[in-house]
């Protein structure tokens, strides 16, 4: 890879949800400080955070957020691997669907000379648990990692490792969560069978009490322990909004998100922000449940769509 010609960022702005934004992000403020010997402020925030900040930087790079118009600036960097329709003709854009956010930082910043075999072993089972390739024999041991970040938070995590991402490599507290996998993930896997709620002939909603959702609701897919093509898991950001995760095997999960206001993600692994108003788990699943339907029906199918208008109604949720 050539490297693009770069301008000194005022900040670098990266996914605070997960794994591969936390190790994207470190990867380009050390890229930074490696070609502009300058120390510059890493942002990170959820995504609803992100659609409400104003992006007032003359210069800015960004890592895992998918391509949008107001990112497309003059001296801008974005990388991403999610799919986007918005057309880049100025921002630095370096995407690949087939990549993680990391990997795709990891090969920019080694046309900088910052390769090593270490940081190259912490992308590769970023990469893995990010993209979810299962038959890898190290993702199970990927999926820990990236569990780091969902249980502990990503400042927390930065505090610990004191911004060194190589200490993340067999770190202790990878042991709390390879326990948490072997001990946990059978017992909700076993509830999540008995316990998928439909919310449309072809999408069901399972709540799994203890274990990792995203490996339960992929098992549950893999093994046809489910009747639905798409399964939908339910979140609740502190005492925020309510996110909702769609997966699927056959590239459904992304088409149900887009049916949400700012739904997207990966074929198989996508998300939603459900409106604010929508107060309990039950609240959500009323709402997915009406917002699929009505998805599915076409306007002006008689007392179907009116009986659908008039619960949208009743709820009074915004849009």
């Amino acid at each position: 890879m050539k490297p693009p010609l770069l301008a000194r960022p005022e900040v670098i702005l990266t996914h605070e949800s997960d794994l591969d934004g936390f190790v994207s992000g470190l990867i380009l403020q050390r890229l930074a400080k490696q070609i502009f010997e300058t120390d510059v402020e890493l942002q990170a925030y959820h995504y609803q955070g992100w659609k409400m900040r104003s992006l007032r930087e003359d210069v800015a790079w960004v890592a895992d957020f998918t391509f949008e118009a107001r990112m497309d600036r003059e001296n801008w960097l974005v990388v991403d691997h999610h799919n986007t329709s918005t057309p880049v003709r100025q921002a630095h854009w370096i995407h690949d669907p087939q990549k993680s956010a990391a990997l795709l930082c990891y090969e920019l910043a080694v046309t900088h000379g910052l390769g090593s075999p270490r940081l190259e072993r912490l992308v590769h089972l970023t990469n893995l648990g990010d993209l979810f390739l299962e038959n890898d024999p190290d993702f199970g041991l990927a999926c820990d990692y990236a569990s780091l970040v969902k249980t502990y938070g990503f400042w927390n995590l930065h505090l610990i490792l004191n911004g060194n991402l190589e200490a993340l490599l067999d770190h202790p507290l990878l042991e709390v969560m390879k326990t948490k996998r072997l001990v946990e993930d059978p017992i909700g896997y076993a509830l999540a069978v008995t316990s998928q709620t439909e919310l449309s002939p072809t999408i069901g909603t399972v709540r799994p009490p203890v274990g990792n959702t995203n490996l339960i609701v992929h098992q549950l897919l893999n093994t046809g322990d489910t009747k639905y093509s798409v399964l939908v898991s339910i979140y609740r950001k502190g005492m925020g909004n309510f996110v909702v995760s769609f997966r699927s095997r056959n590239g459904e999960a992304l088409t149900v998100a887009q049916k949400f206001e700012g739904g997207g993600g990966h074929p198989n692994a996508a998300g939603a922000m459900l409106p604010r108003g929508i107060n309990t788990y039950d609240d959500a699943i009323e709402f997915l449940r009406v917002r699929l339907n009505a998805a599915a029906i076409p306007a002006g199918h008689g007392p179907a769509m009116a009986g659908l208008n008039e619960a949208f109604t009743t709820l009074k949720w915004p849009a």
